[in-house]
């Protein structure tokens, strides 16, 4: 029996999508993954730093989104949402800190404060993705 595309989206909404993670806490990024995956995505990472992260972007894979701490020991993550920008791969930012710490640039960028509602922000990632231009 075939299974109807509408109910393996609703089930595994990030089914056949590839979801790069960086978060500078273990556990969070743990958490994260394990969220996104449950969801149906493939993870990219996560990662932890910024000079990780950029290989990621530069190796030719496709990534469909992005979940990026914005403070990862004490380096912002602006440079990689510069290049996901650039390359319309839609993400959203975590961070522990108040929403000022955001380059202004980046202020239409869909922020999740810590500790984080990871279930609402899978959704809200899922949703961004599926807005995305065609």
């Amino acid at each position: 029996m075939a299974i109807s595309p509408t109910i393996s989206r609703r089930n595994a909404p990030l089914s056949g999508w590839r979801i790069l993670v960086i978060e500078d806490e273990y556990f969070l990024a743990d958490d994260i993954s394990r969220a996104l995956r449950s969801a149906g995505a493939e993870i990219a990472g996560p990662v932890g730093e910024v000079d990780e992260a950029l290989p990621i972007l530069n190796s030719g894979g496709v990534l469909d989104g992005a979940i990026l701490d914005v403070n990862l020991r004490n380096e912002m993550v602006f440079p990689v949402a510069q290049e996901l920008r650039a390359r319309q791969v839609p993400f959203v930012f975590t961070t522990g800190y108040d929403k000022v710490s955001i380059a202004p640039q980046f202020r239409d960028v869909m922020l999740w404060e810590k500790p984080i509602d990871i279930a609402a922000m899978v959704r809200g990632l899922t949703q961004l993705i599926a807005d995305r231009p065609a």
